[in-house]
């Protein structure tokens, strides 16, 4: 009997010194979770001080403050070609868990109006962190009012008024305006940045532009220009203050129009699995304090942080937004 219990003694220690040994032996799921090795090229398809380059460099000064990466992220501007050199650069990096960019909406225009060899599919979507309103403003000092006042002058005088916008969005958006309310043909003034595009509404070198809210605010509370209508189908009812006093085009003018700016990441083509996850993390980190919420809050973003199948269904409702408009108008270089 004593031989029996040594051996069951003996056998439930084995056990034990098995288990124990499986669990030391065994690595914790955050101690296998993938995490930066190297410095993370951040790269922005514009140059310094553009919309894109602000955001991605506020993204940066929140991270570091916070510690959220073991590697520090890095700025890379290549501004070339309307965010072509970005584009065609960041395709080339297959499969480098070290390479994401920061992209707005040139990601369907630029190819589109260019011909480059791109496709947005060709990257990694790992999360979109905010959609940026665009707003029809006029100098402050102009008679106009209302967006019909306005508007209905632009009619009465086709090509007579100047739009001013950047060679890509802006365009778009304008085109889309043309589209939605009939019988305007305004005179397109593109200029190289969006900060640039309101300065000249200032100057009152254009009469009107389609500039996001980041880009006029200061204008605005200025008192150097006038917000006349919002190109969304809901007011900025989600900002305290100002924002939200905007009409909509659809209350301004009858026009149901909606075209969001998308403040997106990706990642380099076929990133794996366990890099997207650190990166869609880090970016849900980021998008959850208190400086990114408040920066949302001061330009009158949008502020859903989406990812997944959710992320693709916006890009692909946005591609198909694009194509259209563009090949309506004449922005697609034919090949």
């Amino acid at each position: 009997m004593v031989s029996d219990v040594s051996k069951h003694v003996s056998r439930t220690t084995v056990v034990i010194i098995a288990l124990v040994l499986s669990i030391v032996a065994a690595p914790s799921r955050d101690a296998a979770a993938w995490e930066p090795r190297n410095p993370v090229e951040f790269v922005v398809p514009a140059g310094t001080g553009g919309g894109s380059d602000v955001l991605a460099r506020f993204l940066v000064s929140i991270i570091d403050k916070h510690k959220l990466s073991p590697k520090p992220l890095v700025v890379v501007n290549k501004p070339g070609g309307g965010g072509a050199e970005a584009l065609l650069y960041t395709k080339e990096k297959k499969e480098d868990p070290h390479t994401i960019m920061i992209t707005p909406n040139l990601l369907f225009v630029t190819p589109l109006h260019t011909g480059i060899p791109f496709s947005w599919k060709d990257l990694t979507p790992i999360s979109l962190l905010a959609e940026d309103l665009f707003i029809l403003w006029v100098n402050a000092e102009s008679p106009y009012m209302t967006a019909k006042q306005y508007l209905d002058a632009v009619k009465a005088k086709p090509l007579g008024f100047k739009m001013g916008g950047t060679a890509q969005e802006d365009q778009v958006v304008t085109h889309l305006l043309e589209s939605a309310v009939g019988g305007l043909q305004f005179n397109y003034v593109p200029f190289k940045g969006g900060g640039e595009v309101c300065v000249n509404l200032v100057g009152k070198h254009v009469d009107s532009t389609v500039n996001n809210p980041s880009e006029c605010v200061s204008h605005w509370k200025a008192g150097k220009v006038r917000p006349l209508a919002v190109l969304d189908r809901e007011r900025a009812t989600w900002v305290e203050g100002q924002w939200k006093d905007i009409p909509t085009t659809k209350e301004a003018l009858g026009a149901d129009i909606q075209y969001l700016m998308l403040r997106a990441i990706f990642g380099a083509p076929g990133m794996k699995k366990d890099v997207v996850e650190f990166y869609t993390g880090l970016m849900k980190k980021v998008h959850a304090t208190p400086e990114f919420q408040k920066y949302l809050a001061d330009n009158a973003l949008k502020g859903s942080f989406v990812t997944g199948a959710e992320f693709v269904s916006k890009l692909d409702a946005a591609d198909k937004q694009h194509v259209e408009v563009m090949t309506k108008h004449g922005m697609v270089k034919k090949k």
